[in-house]
């Protein structure tokens, strides 16, 4: 990975001259649109640490209700705990990392450690006040890493090639996510303590991750783009700013001065930003719209009639589409626009509530469904965090990145408390209809208030 680095050229000895030979072009025009090695690196660390999360994902239902005989209000309060609780942690995951000095990757290996050292704790767990802390731990590890590494991508990339970048990091997590269940699945039919299995192997897979994310990830401030160039504030003092990259370095006096240390007041500001304002309005309306998973798959198994066996297997294929279309999608954003493919998003789920409201039955039905469901986790996830990068300035890239995050989660954790209400007040047809009206309704209003185009790219601080 650091060979690529090397061989593009750093800020002390360029790899060319702009002038020395024409030729050289098209391979730097190459080396532009190309992924970062950072990206690939979180990307290998995502999938490591997705395939020992959903390897507890997968079983932790039929442990806690079957294995140690919880009451279903007890598991809905850790499902809600599970799915909820990392969306209050994720702005102080972001402001530590910008507080640090850029040490992104530091307080996202701050996140991965705590996460990983849940999972043997839940060997010994066996009431549901431990669980449930074990499982707010886990939760606000997650929340600690999410935005200083989607803030390491959006540093390792040019705005040219961040919707990309975020494509391939989403998709190598996605793999993760498919192959978690599956481990899961040949270990319970392999061993007879299967659950204590599953949990110690999922520890010692998210070791894994966190060695090759110290291993292999360099820190924040010295994160390289694409071309192999420094993307933080060494980078504008090795180009000169306003020189091509080759170009000689101004004076020591006509240096800029350090940038003042990024506060808290100074991050919550950020929604002054027009740009950054809209985004993150649209998203938490959208949000407010957007059923969770586990409501799907339900619904999916009662409205389209798909057997109880196969019904393990339906995460399966909305994490196969997102694989799929993660990149294409990530590119088309790159090029089309990302707020168009976002908004394209929501309605491939739109039609997938038209689908399931539809008299429509069989296989092919649930295909579809599944295929339109894993399009809309494609064309939103990382569009949204590259369409979001292009509002913040570098030095509070974590803090401005977990503002958009932070509301949306709590905007789907709010939407899946109001349709659990709906479903056990009216049924799972009303209240389907209900979410499918509100997310047109949302849509409609987020395309009215679509984000403005940046007019600069956002250097400083707000």
């Amino acid at each position: 990975m650091y060979v690529a680095d090397s061989r593009a050229g750093t800020p002390e000895t360029p790899a060319a001259a702009p002038s020395a030979d024409s030729a050289a072009r098209p391979l730097a025009g190459r080396r532009r649109s190309a992924v970062a090695p950072t990206v690939l690196a979180l990307g290998a660390v995502s999938l490591i640490t997705d395939v020992s999360s959903e390897m507890v994902t997968a079983v932790l239902p039929l442990y806690l209700v079957a294995g140690l005989g919880l009451t279903p209000l007890g598991f809905g309060l850790l499902d809600g705990i599970y799915n909820g609780f990392s969306a209050l942690v994720r702005l102080v995951g972001g402001h530590l990392a910008d507080r640090g000095g850029g040490r992104h990757k530091w307080v996202a290996g701050a996140g991965y450690a705590l996460s990983a050292a849940c999972k043997p704790l839940l060997l010994v767990a066996q009431t549901l006040t431990p669980i449930g802390l074990i499982l707010a731990a886990d939760r606000t590890g997650k929340g600690l890493r999410t935005a200083p590494r989607d803030a390491l991508i959006s540093l390792s990339s040019t705005p040219e090639n961040r919707g990309r970048a975020f494509g391939v990091h989403r998709a190598l997590d996605t793999a993760g996510a498919l192959l978690g269940p599956l481990v899961a699945f040949l270990i319970l039919r392999a061993t007879v303590d299967g659950y204590d299995a599953v949990f110690t192997v999922s520890f010692c897979v998210a070791v894994v991750g966190l060695l090759v994310l110290v291993l292999f990830v360099p820190g924040g401030a010295g994160t390289k783009d694409g071309t192999g160039r420094p993307t933080g504030t060494d980078a504008d003092a090795a180009t000169g700013r306003a020189g091509e990259p080759g170009a000689e370095a101004p004076a020591l006096p006509a240096l800029p001065a350090p940038a003042p240390r990024p506060t808290l007041r100074a991050a919550l500001t950020l929604l002054h930003r027009p740009e950054l304002r809209r985004i993150t309005v649209c998203a938490l309306v959208l949000g407010l719209a957007t059923v969770s998973d586990s409501f799907v798959f339900l619904l999916l198994q009662r409205r389209l009639g798909v057997p109880d066996r196969w019904f393990a297997l339906l995460p399966l294929g909305t994490a196969a589409a997102f694989l799929l279309l993660a990149v294409p999608l990530g590119r088309l954003a790159d090029r089309a626009g990302r707020w168009r493919v976002f908004l394209g998003g929501h309605g491939a789920l739109l039609l997938a509530y038209a689908l399931l409201l539809s008299s429509w039955q069989g296989t092919a039905a649930a295909c579809a469904v599944l295929l339109l469901h894993g399009g809309f986790y494609a064309a939103t996830d990382g569009v949204l965090m590259a369409a979001a990068s292009d509002s913040v300035p570098r030095e509070l890239r974590s803090s401005g990145l977990a503002l958009v995050q932070t509301g949306q989660a709590l905007a789907r954790f709010a939407c899946s408390l109001g349709f659990g209400a709906a479903w056990t007040a009216w049924g799972d047809r009303t209240a389907l209809t209900a979410s499918a009206v509100l997310l047109a309704l949302c849509a409609v209003f987020a395309l009215c208030l679509r984000p403005i185009r940046p007019t600069a790219p956002s250097e400083g601080l707000a």
